[in-house]
């Protein structure tokens, strides 16, 4: 299933921190300070004391602190409690403890958060300035860690200390791996818990587009936490988006909901314990490198590479094998209507023993059939050159691929169709060849014994299906678009060389009570030459006929084949 819906996947969420960008931060000289007394030095040292600042950094954020800050001046600082992050709550909490017997809170996290935190009258000036740098920094792609601390200990109101600046570039190759997915009919949109401008500058350098919006405008869950009622009634807007900010957990799962209702096959990323129901709701959740167990166990898809890159070839990969499959199946289906009608309508219809001249050395039976052993040989070949399929060459399609079982049994129908025609006509002309005025005689070719015929049509039916599996193996095109594997070449030269070696050569015999003897035992010699010559001929007309009824389904749109739920038109705002 997981490779059916990535090859349908028209649309994907993607987290921007670690999937399009670097995540390796990089921090920067610019430290806008807001209390009196602080520097970016102390900035750095009540950014390390809001994290576990003697164990290992538990994310990007704080790799960035403790690789900055200086952490040998904190050995007699103390701790005594501590918040971790969530992205529910977007910042880290440390209570401090130092050794003049002071104690304070210090915090960290996204500035909005930490800004909500101040009391908005005695420090609406801090604020307004706060929200200005903010803004500034974000238009110029530089992001923000806001830290803040107590004043008057533990439980004393909040203070902004100050910003503290880096950046996070996006990864080399996103912005090309982006285009290709665009080109594959893949929509990237951006969803991040980042500030709206950082959002807007990452996504222009990358060519997304800027209409990225905060999640102000976003449903929420019910009090049951269920989607609410009138999420379709924000579709339209969120499928007009390149992407949204500032949004939690829960708005991402509402964001895949809506996009799978209004019938696209959505992709998801992402990396956390609260990613984990949106990647589960998800077509296609992909748990990107570095997930937690949660993320992993509720995607599809877990990476072991960093980047989107792996994903597009992941779509490349699903497709090719989503046409092996549509290659088979129609096959399949083509093939075995060949066999069951044929043989249906032969058996009712033909009958032998009217056909019989006079003075021939075989009883002809009174109806059509054929040895059980030659029916078991085509199918074993056929069985044989079929799995050679899963290794031929797939040109990987350009838009979303959909199961449309209409549109696969009328072209499976058609192939299948035209091959037991022919088969039928060849076997009225072969029981026919004694009549004088015949086709057969009128082609100056010697009578043919009941036995050759028994052969001949082995050797149409089994030609005919493996001819047929390069008819539908190229899908709207004429077989010569899509050049075959080598393995499935060979294969198939193995199944028809065995096939006319056994029609030639079958011994003289009855098997079940039909006679049966080689072509080549008897006169005319070159008759398997004809068989093959007829076959090629008839093989042009099915593949011709198939591509017609292909430009006719197009044509009016019949069954919907055109009807595929691809990405959206470009926004002007990519063109950079």
């Amino acid at each position: 299933a997981a490779i059916e819906d990535m090859a349908g996947m028209s649309i994907l969420c993607s987290d921007k921190t670690g999937t399009l960008t670097l995540n390796k931060m990089m921090i920067q000289e610019e430290t806008p300070i807001y209390m009196e007394g602080e520097t970016q030095y102390s900035a750095l040292r009540l950014a390390a004391m809001a994290s576990k600042w003697t164990e290992p950094p538990r994310d990007a954020l704080d790799t960035l602190v403790h690789g900055a800050a200086d952490l040998a001046s904190l050995e007699e600082v103390q701790q005594t409690d501590y918040m971790p992050f969530d992205p529910t709550v977007k910042r880290t909490e440390g209570t401090i403890s130092l050794p003049t017997g002071e104690a304070f809170k210090v915090t960290k996290g996204a500035p909005h958060v930490i800004l909500s935190l101040l009391d908005q009258n005695s420090h609406a000036s801090v604020i307004e300035q706060c929200e200005k740098d903010v803004e500034a920094l974000g238009e110029r792609g530089i992001r923000s860690l806001a830290v803040a601390k107590t004043n008057g200990g533990v439980d004393g109101a909040w203070e902004m200390v100050g910003l503290l600046t880096f950046l996070d570039p996006p990864r080399p190759d996103t912005k090309d791996t982006i285009d290709r997915a665009r080109g594959f009919g893949v929509e990237v949109k951006m969803i991040t818990g980042d500030h709206l401008l950082i959002a807007k500058e990452t996504a222009r350098q990358l060519g997304m587009g800027t209409n990225i919006e905060n999640a102000a405008q976003l449903p929420k869950l019910d009090e049951d936490r269920k989607p609410p009622k009138n999420l379709m009634d924000h579709f339209e807007y969120i499928e007009a988006t390149s992407g949204f900010a500032q949004v939690f957990p829960e708005h991402k799962f509402l964001i895949v909901e809506a996009l799978r209702r209004g019938g696209y096959k959505t992709g998801m990323t992402g990396d956390g314990v609260n990613d984990a129901p949106a990647l589960q709701r998800a077509d296609v959740g992909v748990a990107v490198q570095g997930s937690t167990d949660a993320a992993r166990a509720a995607a599809d898809i877990v990476l072991t590479k960093p980047g989107l890159s792996t994903i597009v070839t992941a779509i490349v990969v699903a497709r090719t094998v989503f046409g092996r499959m549509t290659s088979f199946i129609t096959y399949r289906i083509a093939a075995t209507l060949q066999l069951l009608v044929f043989f249906f309508i032969a058996v009712l219809t033909m009958q032998p023993a009217k056909f019989q001249p006079a003075g021939a050395v075989d009883e002809w039976p009174a109806f059509f059939h054929m040895p059980v052993m030659m029916l078991m040989l085509i199918t074993l070949l056929n069985d044989g050159t079929l799995i050679s399929i899963g290794y031929d060459n797939v040109v990987p399609n350009t838009t979303p691929d959909k199961w449309n079982l209409k549109v696969l049994f009328t072209i499976a129908g058609v192939l299948g169709g035209v091959a037991c025609l022919s088969s039928l006509a060849m076997l009225w002309v072969a029981l026919n060849c004694h009549e004088p005025n015949g086709v057969w005689a009128g082609l100056g070719l010697a009578p043919l014994t009941y036995g050759q015929i028994t052969s001949m049509v082995y050797l149409k039916v089994s030609i005919s299906d493996f001819l047929t599996l390069f008819s539908s193996r190229s899908g709207a095109g004429f077989f010569w678009t899509n050049k075959p594997s080598k393995i499935l070449l060979i294969a198939a030269g193995i199944a028809c060389s065995l096939s006319t070696i056994m029609a030639n050569a079958w011994p003289e015999s009855m098997p079940d009570g039909v006679p049966t003897v080689g072509m080549a035992r008897a006169e005319p010699r070159e008759l398997s030459v004809i068989v093959w010559v007829y076959c090629l001929i008839c093989w042009f007309i099915q593949d011709a006929a198939k591509v017609g009824m292909y430009a006719l389904l197009k044509r009016y749109n019949t069954f919907g084949i055109n009807d595929i739920v691809a990405m959206k038109k470009v926004d002007p705002s990519t063109k950079v």
